[in-house]
């Protein structure tokens, strides 16, 4: 037949959760939106955790000729071939959690790892938005594009009831909000891979 469909590309979308707590509600949120992924709710898109906690704290006496520790190798490679990436984040004193922002300053080594890379936020907290805003800002430093539109902030104090005592998101109204938070960044992926292929 005449020309062939042209295939839609599949968005790679690496997810970084700001808490270390097994049950913690933010890693719910990734959990939850994994699964919209994997269920084809939002076809053609795939995302993977990664795992913060073993990554050493920065120190630049670990850099050797210009290459990093093996864990951080690895870290660093995820970053660079995502296609975008998602962040669920409590907030710490008014900014963003020491494991989150060990991760992004080890990515933002030499060459910068997070440069031009599409992401959104979820922040799942008690009060503040500081920890949102501040991640923002720094995203603003290193060239990480951020969606503006849906916000995501949870008051997880609030009823009714959101999580589940294993930190799974039970609230459908909230598990809707986060399909469309996906599905803008998705929408903002695809139109800046666009932008770069022409």
């Amino acid at each position: 037949m005449g020309s062939e469909m042209e295939e839609k590309p599949v968005i790679k979308v690496v997810a970084l959760c700001g808490s270390l707590r097994k049950a913690s509600t933010n890693r719910g949120i990734i959990r939850a939106a994994m699964k919209m992924c994997t269920e084809s709710e939002i076809q053609g898109m795939e995302m993977e955790e990664l795992d913060l906690s073993k990554l050493p704290m920065l120190n630049v006496d670990l850099e050797v000729n210009g290459t990093y520790p093996p864990l951080v190798e690895e870290f660093r490679r995820k970053i660079r071939e995502a296609d975008a990436v998602f962040f669920a984040t409590p907030d710490y004193n008014y900014s963003v959690t020491p494991i989150l922002k060990n991760a992004l300053d080890w990515a933002s080594r030499p060459p910068n790892a997070w440069a031009d890379k599409p992401a959104a936020v979820a922040s799942v907290q008690a009060s503040s938005r500081s920890g949102q805003y501040h991640l923002r800002q720094i995203g603003v430093f290193l060239d990480i594009h951020f969606i503006n539109k849906p916000e995501f902030f949870v008051n997880s104090v609030l009823p009714p009831k959101k999580f589940d005592v294993n930190g799974d998101l039970i609230d459908e109204d909230l598990r809707q909000r986060l399909l469309e938070m996906l599905l803008a960044l998705k929408a903002f992926t695809l139109r800046l891979i666009k932008g770069k292929s022409q």
